[in-house]
């Protein structure tokens, strides 16, 4: 039993979509979402430095556009995944992917979605100074008081003894200064305190937006951030992607239910790499594989076959 992961928001560096352009159906795929979004995809993936990408508004975008586009370069289609693929999920805007490739969106769709939620959120994050760092190791409890303490919040929870703390950037330093007993805290390259009350303007904006739009029910199995459930609603899956950006992202959730679901491979879609190494801490036996590259389709193609 095989399953598609869809990357986050930071999985994205400087021109990790310059190889993927010389295989047609990515390219094809790309163009189709940046004429639909209006963005310029392809220079954000192959020319823009760091800093630029790391702008929500254009982060977003991006690497939905690069998930969608794998998938198409793996199955030569518009982005779903193929019936061999038992299941799919995203971590944080990785959803967006994950409802293309589940069938709820199309490619255009999708872009647009992203492209509102960048933009919203990118507002909501320049209301007033916030940031995010990790928390690695230390009990889960003694670590959420800790938060608690500082007026933050947990916005991931990775799985593997790893939670994402969202808030003021005064409180970050605190938590820097002072982390809960038996952790480290890495602080995190990021525009803002994502998946926390500072992006309810955001949730307001997306759901007028939603409100619009008509999708389709998933045809293939889909986990969703929000205590890993598995969706069958198109509907509702919007609904909880609209409230997503405010809520925290339960990545150690979907992972186990991955696991009691008796998946036993997964394959993560460009930019790839984060959640393939979660994978392997939180989903012992499960066989894993990240999409880097063109040079991973014919492996990946290969695990499909021997675990679908």
């Amino acid at each position: 039993m095989i399953v598609v992961v869809c990357p986050g928001q930071g999985a994205q560096t400087p021109g990790f979509m310059l190889p993927w352009l010389d295989v047609p159906a990515f390219r094809n795929s790309i163009e189709a979402m940046q004429n639909a979004s209006g963005i310029d995809l392809i220079a954000h993936g192959t020319v823009s430095d760091a800093d630029t990408i790391r702008d929500t508004a254009v982060a977003q975008p991006l690497i939905v556009s690069a998930g969608v586009a794998t998938l198409a370069a793996l199955f030569d289609n518009g982005g779903q995944v193929s019936a061999q693929i038992a299941g799919v999920a995203g971590h944080s805007v990785g959803e967006i992917t994950a409802a293309v490739a589940s069938g709820i969106f199309t490619a255009e769709q999708g872009i647009r979605f992203v492209k509102e939620r960048g933009d919203s959120m990118a507002l909501a994050a320049g209301l007033e100074p916030t940031s995010m760092a990790a928390i690695l190791g230390g009990d889960q409890t003694i670590v959420e008081l800790r938060l608690a303490e500082l007026g933050l919040e947990p916005a991931n929870y990775n799985g593997g003894g790893q939670i994402v703390a969202a808030g003021s950037a005064a409180a970050i330093g605190e938590l820097q200064a002072e982390g809960p007993a038996g952790s480290r805290v890495i602080p995190l390259q990021v525009a803002g305190a994502f998946h926390t009350r500072y992006m309810a303007p955001a949730v307001s904006t997306l759901a007028g937006y939603a409100s619009g739009l008509e999708v389709a029910d998933p045809a293939t199995r889909l986990w969703t951030n929000a205590g890993g459930e598995d969706i069958t609603s198109g509907q509702e899956f919007l609904n909880l992607m609209v409230n997503q950006v405010k809520s925290p992202v339960r990545w150690d959730l979907c992972m186990a239910s991955m696991v009691e679901a008796g998946v036993t491979a997964l394959i993560e879609v460009s930019p790839a790499g984060t959640l393939t190494g979660l994978a392997k801490r939180s989903m012992p036996g499960v066989e894993t594989l990240a999409i880097k590259t063109p040079d991973n389709l014919e492996a990946a193609l290969e695990l499909i076959a021997n675990h679908a």
